[in-house]
């Protein structure tokens, strides 16, 4: 009796099971999804994508449009894959929509895919030009020439400060101290506004340029810290540690965009200081020697620079020192084409021409 009974239960519990799992079959028949590509799959930019959805035979469609980034890059009227062409959109992570209409109503699916790069950076070499004092005592976190002058912030709680520095004897001109809890970080000047990053703040600052008295602060909205700073001439460009750089209203400071910097290994992080030259973004990658050169529409490292040779050489005196006192610092004289770049801490700045191989 107890063997018939336990067979009946088995019985009993695998036609649930069978019954149960043709619901789920019929009932995930009715729903449309990408075929290709699958989400979060990489793609080498510039080759193009197959787009596919998994439509129910029985769905009649009539129209669908397919969109990037909320772009619409494609429309059909059948079932069939679509060529998503890759070439002019920017590395990273790419939301791709299609909006299926069968008349009676209208479906929208999503998935993502990654733009990376197969491309190697342009190895750049440089010509020392001119060696130029710089202040030991600051620790280097914003740099750019301002009216034959350099603008410089820096860092450490307590020691940060902004200033006007004399190129030829790196002295201050002016400078103004940034309050004490305030670790300072990325500077530029727009107009008669500087406008000064703090690292874990979650602020802004902005300074009126000809009295250096503090006048407003402004969150940061999505970005994670304040790095670097610089400006395009329309926007501010801001990093933030990761491999994205921040496109901020110049007006609001609110962030609006942002592109994320890829080479052909992978993501770029620990971007830092930033230096916006004839078109491109220069930045220093945090903790190395090195400089990328950055398509602004893109996010691909277009070239990189090393600059070891620059390093102080037993002027640091511990592991300590000279694992925190890295190079970090780009500003460009625009009117003469002078680029010049030091470090944190540094006892030298540096102008250099930069030579393509």
């Amino acid at each position: 009796m107890l063997f018939g009974r336990t067979n009946k239960i088995i019985f009993t519990f695998l036609l649930f099971v069978s019954m149960f799992q043709l619901a789920c079959n019929n009932k995930v028949s009715e729903y449309i999804t990408f075929k290709n590509p699958l989400q979060g799959e990489s793609f080498h930019a510039g080759k193009p994508v197959k787009i596919e959805l998994d439509i129910p035979e029985k769905l009649q469609v009539q129209t669908i449009d397919y969109l990037v980034d909320g772009k619409s890059f494609a429309q059909k009227t059948d079932k069939n894959a679509v060529l998503m062409d890759t070439k002019e959109l920017p590395l990273g992570y790419r939301l791709i929509t299609a909006i299926v209409n069968s008349g009676e109503k209208r479906d929208t699916v999503t998935s993502n895919i990654i733009l990376t790069t197969d491309k190697k950076p342009v190895k750049l070499t440089y010509a020392l030009v001119n060696t130029f004092p710089h202040d030991t005592s600051s620790y280097t976190q914003g740099l750019s020439f301002v009216a034959g002058n350099l603008l410089e912030s820096t860092g450490r709680k307590g020691f940060s400060k902004l200033a006007y520095v004399n190129l030829s004897t790196g002295k201050a001109i002016k400078s103004v101290p940034l309050k004490p809890d305030y670790f300072g970080e990325g500077s530029v000047q727009i107009d008669n506004k500087i406008i000064v990053l703090t690292w874990q703040n979650n602020l802004g600052l902005v300074y009126d340029a000809s009295t250096f008295k503090e006048q407003s602060t402004f969150p940061y909205q999505s970005s994670n810290e304040g790095w670097g700073l610089t400006f395009d001439g329309e926007n501010l460009l801001k990093s933030d540690g990761s491999n994205r750089i921040w496109k901020l209203n110049a007006q609001n400071y609110k962030e609006e965009s942002y592109i994320e910097v890829y080479d052909n290994n992978g993501p770029v992080d620990r971007l830092n200081e930033l230096e916006y030259i004839d078109g491109k973004i220069y930045a220093n990658v945090y903790t190395t020697n090195k400089i990328v050169r950055i398509n602004p529409l893109s996010g691909l490292v277009e070239a990189e620079l090393d600059l070891s040779k620059l390093v102080p050489k037993n002027f640091f005196k511990d592991e300590y020192e000279i694992g925190n006192n890295v190079l970090n610092g780009i500003a460009y004289d625009t009117a003469n084409k002078r680029l010049f770049v030091t470090g944190k801490k540094w006892p030298k700045l540096y102008e250099i021409k930069l030579i393509e191989k």
